[in-house]
């Protein structure tokens, strides 16, 4: 057995990296070679459709595939041998994919929310949340014995260095469930739950600082139609705490996926040459996650190393979906904060949230991780982390998609990988990297365009856009210190047919400025200075404007106000879950004791293009929590502690 180390020991994939210049902004490569295909029934954003009325907690059908498929730790292979022993120290698990562990229970609890899109995406019944039995299910004190609860083991690169082992160190899979609608499936997920032989040094908790906005952060991006996880409910134990800065109550967020694996989850078995581990792996994920290999189709015209296996099928299918989601965090303005191989799924959903931000003035090299220090993490370097993490991924699999159709001869199944086939393995491993490098960086740009073209208002994209109007326009906001998002939503409410003189088009610029834009903020000067200074920025953000104009004008229809108004709300959010406005909810959740204002944060999130939320009583509130960062809080940085 030939070391799969060795694959890669002279040569690493990283040189496509090089070539991703500046948010992949400069290229001109836009044909689309994103893949359509998706296991379940999905709607046009990737959201799947909401189920009729649902059905009980009871009726909800429930199952256990992935510990049916997969290996569990050697140390409790049954859950009967976990409920005869005591709770697992860390440790060491070898040959798994999971132990089977339960959440700890808690018995005074607070079921503080629950989201109701999450219920409908589920096909659970509203008013559920009521009952005794899912009271107690997501607070950790019940699990169905049918369906026995478990962690999984995994590991992963941090900051660019292994890190070994990791695992769910204090996140709970409960069961899987299938809306009955949709036919989708979800693992359910308790975080917080409890300590697992993956906490390594820590406690098994998640405090409700964390909890709330990993809770808010989920739905909001769901709402937003970004790829991502779900988070169903947000439970508090009043009487847990948790030493982080300081002590701090716990939570539960209970969340669901439909799958929880990660490029984590295949670094593990590969560093530890465990091929039979990361082929059932490879096997599960095609067959279970993506319902099969006919769901991975890869356009290409030819194919040079002959017709790809299906395990390069699912290495480009993940790429794909990884680079599709990497485009509609950059157009958003959303970071992860730590994205570590780790939190990096197998979906391409948004996983794992820690110190994640909304950007506020813009700022291509900002990071939200104050614990970042060498900016990897930054919202400029997002997309060439991403495929950092894919080659890392590439490498997991590389053995299985090197040998081609030669990796299911019954001489590889036996005897394994020969000195033999090294040589010509390794170079078509490293051929089909190269060639995932190339659909990445070709579906970020094409998915970026369609989302930038949307947000400015364009009916159709066209190649021109990126330079003349995507990368000038965040050049702008950069210097000027504009606000990322509000560009894009007061750039909605400009009466555009009325501003064809220059003249308007600077009196419409003073629109995009606030109290923390560089024009405005102290040791610019005083007096006239100022004045000119502004003059010249107006002038600047008007001759933008003016090229604008005429791009809608190029299109039918393209000057109808009501229109393109109309279009730029569905796409631009009014509201976004920004740090000051999480760290405001926090403390009035956690140290005032409120909560209608957490209720009222996620019905905004969950509806975040919409104009008004509650009554007109409640507007100036709303309008509050939608507008200019206060400007100590602009650029407001978090830790990875939860």
């Amino acid at each position: 057995m030939f070391p799969p180390q060795q694959i890669f020991q002279q040569v690493q994939r990283d040189t496509v990296l090089r070539a991703l210049p500046r948010l992949l902004l400069l290229s001109r490569n836009f044909s689309s070679l994103m893949s359509t295909s998706y296991r379940h029934t999905m709607d046009d954003n990737g959201s799947t459709r909401p189920g009729s009325a649902g059905v009980t907690l009871a009726e909800l059908p429930k199952s256990h595939v992935f510990t049916e498929k997969l290996p569990p730790d050697p140390n409790t292979p049954t859950p009967q041998s976990a409920d005869s022993k005591p709770r697992p120290k860390p440790g060491l698990v070898k040959n798994a994919a999971f132990t089977w562990i339960k959440p700890e229970e808690t018995p005074d609890y607070e079921l503080l929310a629950v989201s109701p899109a999450a219920f409908d995406s589920i096909g659970l019944k509203r008013g559920q949340e009521k009952e005794e039995e899912f009271g107690k299910l997501v607070s950790g004190n019940k699990i169905y014995e049918e369906h026995y609860s478990w962690a999984q083991c995994y590991g992963g690169y941090q900051f660019g260095h292994w890190a070994g082992q990791l695992g769910d160190g204090r996140a709970i899979s409960l069961f899987e469930s299938t809306n009955p609608s949709t036919g989708v499936r979800y693992e359910w997920q308790l975080k917080g739950a409890g300590t697992t032989p993956y906490s390594r040094f820590a406690d098994g908790k998640a405090v409700l600082r964390s909890s709330i906005r990993e809770f808010i952060v989920s739905e909001a991006l769901h709402a937003l139609n970004i790829p991502t996880t779900r988070a169903l409910s947000l439970t508090l134990l009043p009487r847990k705490k948790a030493q982080r800065e300081t002590i701090e109550s716990c939570a539960i967020v209970t969340r669901f996926a439909q799958s929880w694996l990660r490029v984590g989850t295949f670094d593990l078995p590969y560093s530890r040459n465990d091929r039979v581990l990361t082929r059932k792996l490879a096997d599960y994920t095609i067959e279970e996650v993506y319902g099969g290999v006919e769901n991975l189709v890869a356009p290409r015209e030819e194919e040079p190393d002959g017709e790809p296996n299906r395990y390069e099928l699912l290495y480009r299918e993940v790429v794909r979906r990884n680079a599709r989601t990497v485009a509609y965090w950059q157009a958003y303005g959303f970071m992860n904060g730590v994205l570590n191989t780790d939190n990096t799924s197998i979906l391409g959903l948004s996983l794992d949230f820690g110190p994640f931000s909304f950007m506020d003035n813009f700022d291509p090299s900002f990071t939200p991780n104050h614990d970042d220090e060498s900016l990897r993490y930054s919202y400029r370097n997002q997309p060439t982390i991403i495929w950092w993490n894919m080659v890392r991924l590439g490498e997991s699999l590389a053995e299985l998609f090197g040998l081609g159709t030669a990796v299911d001869s019954p001489e590889y199944l036996t005897s394994g990988l020969q000195p033999s086939q090294v040589t010509p393995l390794t170079k078509r491993a490293e051929a089909i990297i190269d060639r995932a490098g190339l659909e990445y960086k070709s579906t970020f740009i094409t998915t970026y365009q369609t989302l930038m073209s949307r947000r400015l208002g364009f009916q159709s994209p066209l190649e021109s856009d990126m330079e003349n109007f995507f990368t000038t326009a965040l050049d702008l906001m950069e210097k000027l210190g504009l606000d990322f998002n509000h560009f894009f939503r007061r750039l909605a409410d400009l009466p555009i047919k009325d501003m064809e003189g220059e003249d308007a088009r600077v009196m419409a610029a003073e629109h995009f400025f606030n109290a923390n834009s560089a024009v405005n903020m102290p040791g610019l000067g005083t007096g006239r200075d100022r004045i000119e200074e502004k003059e010249k920025a107006k002038k600047e953000i008007a001759e933008w404007l003016g090229k604008w104009r005429e791009r809608l004008a190029d299109e039918d229809g393209g000057l109808d106000d009501e229109r393109r108004r109309r279009e730029m709300k569905k796409v631009n959010p009014k509201f976004l879950p920004k740090n000051w406005v999480l760290d405001e909810l926090i403390n009035r959740v956690q140290r005032n004791g409120e909560r209608d204002i957490l209720h009222k944060i996620l019905d905004m999130s969950l509806r975040p293009f919409e104009d008004h939320w509650g009554p007109e009583s409640e507007w100036n509130e709303e309008d509050r929590l939608c507008g200019d960062v206060p400007p100590q809080d602009v650029g407001m940085q978090c830790s990875c502690s939860s």
